[in-house]
Order: C-alpha cells, then structure tokens, then sequence
C-alpha cells in the first residue's frame, strides 16, 4: 500500500510537467518550465520511477520512507530533442496508510572538509594530453553511480568531477600533502579532490598537470570542461559540474553528483539552491605539453 501511495505522488508530479495551465505548481516545476521557456526549450515528455530505500520501524502508527525518484525529461529547443535526467532524495511520513508529509531532502552542496585555497604543487612536469571525450565518458558512465574504485562522499559532487578529469588523463600530483597538488591515494585526498572551493581556486593556479583558464563566456566552454558555482554570492564555492553537452544555442549541458544529474542546463536557475546572487567560474581545461 505504501508503496502503491508513493507511485502516485510520483505520477502526479508528472502531471505537473506536462501540464499546460499553471495552477497547483509546486516551486520547482515552476522553475524548471520558466528556465526551460525562458531559452525557448519545452519538456514535451517525463517519465519518473521511484525507488524505496529505506522504511523505518512503525511507532504511534507512524512510519517514515526514504525513496528516491528518478526523473527523465524529454526535452525539445527548435530541432534538437535531447534527455535530461535526475535523481531527487524524498522524505514520506505516513500516518497509517495516508501521506501526512512528502517532500524532498535538503542537499547540502558545500563540503564540510577542508581549506579553500589548496596550493600548486611544485615538481617536474608530465605532459599530457586532455581526453575530453573520455572524461565525458566516464561522466556518462558514473552520473548516478559510484565508482567502487574511489571512496564515495556524501556531498560528492567535485569527488565526482576529479574523477572525470582523471579519466581524461590529468595526472594526480602532491601526495601525501593535503594542501597541495591535486590527488586520491590510499584512502587520503587533497582538499582539491573534494572540495568545491579548493578546486575552483587549484584549477586556474595550477602550472602544470591539472590546469585550466577563466573564460567569461559558458559558450567558450568545450566538452569536458568545468563549472564551478557560488550559489550565495559570497565567494565560497559550494558546487562543481562537468560539460556533456550543449543545448541547440550552444549552451553547456552538465552532469553532476550530490543531486545527481546528467545533460542539465548549465544555470541551475530550477535549483532550490539557486538564488539571485549566484556567481559562476567558467574554467576550459589547457592540455599541459
């Protein structure tokens, strides 16, 4: 029964989507129809499965459901159609057999470890060549998984997106030192591995090995480069994203951790976390030859 209840939450959202009229909207479908209308995109097709993770013990005739939905937007701009997908973490609490509440669970994007500004690492240069298509690859591969070869964070996103660098190539450099270089080793890290903050200030700082270049423009942005989000304003960056694609104006699509996702509109503008002083650092990978 309880399962057979959240099946038709998830099918009532769906409702939302697709729906024309604008009554009865909850906040974040709102959100991603007007960024989609706002670039001239409609999601002209949804379909969402949901999967229960965890049912505590029934106390007081109260229980409480972990469940996660995973979300598929058929999405057309002009000629292109393209699928976007997400996994949103849900909270039910049920009175008996009836829905006292649903909603979604807060995410945390700001990693708790670390320092903000991790230093280059000094030592004799490796060259190589950035594989974007192989970091794409890999982002492709892993978006709502977990590489079993890596240690898994519960806020997880730039752990997510070192990874698809390292899969394009760039040399981890630094270890054992937490505050320099750029690394995972041995069940340790640097801060730049994990961070949001320190890898936004690593990459542009960096002279060698993993490098990249500020651009103004998230057009100027190649596959497999990176988008580094400050969803406050107030010069702390709380989240990272790789590009996997672009959208038909040849703006960057993303994929990412912690909520994850994959071939997302680059802004976040439909995220709770979004706000109207978010600032963005737009970093295109330099091969180091």
């Amino acid at each position: 029964m309880i399962r057979k209840l959240l099946m038709e939450r998830v099918d009532y959202v769906i409702d939302e989507y697709t729906s024309r009229g604008q009554s009865g909207y909850s906040e974040k479908v709102k959100r991603k129809k007007e960024s989609c209308q706002e670039r001239h995109a409609e999601i002209v097709k949804v379909n969402a499965a949901g999967k229960v993770h965890r049912i505590t013990p029934e106390r007081n005739e109260t229980r409480t459901i972990l469940y996660d939905v995973h979300y598929k937007y058929l999405i057309k701009q002009g000629d292109l159609l393209y699928l976007e997908e997400e996994v949103e973490n849900r909270s039910a609490v049920f009175y008996g057999d009836r829905i006292y509440e649903d909603s979604e669970i807060e995410i945390q994007y700001e990693e708790n470890e670390g320092h903000e500004e991790t230093q280059p690492f000094e030592e004799e240069r490796v060259s190589y060549q950035y594989d974007r298509l192989s970091a794409v690859q890999y982002a492709e591969r892993w978006w709502n998984s977990y590489n079993p070869a890596f240690k898994k964070f519960e806020n997880d996103c730039t752990n997510y997106i070192s990874q698809c660098l390292h899969a394009g190539d760039a040399p981890m450099r630094g270890y054992p030192t937490k505050g320099k270089g750029w690394w995972m080793r041995n069940q340790n890290w640097s801060y730049s591995w994990t961070v949001a903050n320190s890898l936004r200030w690593y990459i542009p700082n960096s002279t060698m090995g993993l490098r990249g270049e500020l651009v103004g423009d998230p057009q100027e942005l190649k596959l497999g480069d990176v988008i580094c989000y400050d969803f406050e304003g107030d010069g702390r960056f709380d989240h990272t994203t790789i590009v996997t694609g672009k959208d038909a104006a040849g703006m960057p699509l993303v994929n990412a951790h912690t909520f994850n996702s994959r071939m997302r509109y680059w802004n976040y503008e439909d995220s709770t976390a979004y706000t109207p002083d978010i600032q963005y650092r737009f970093f295109t990978i330099v091969d180091d030859r």
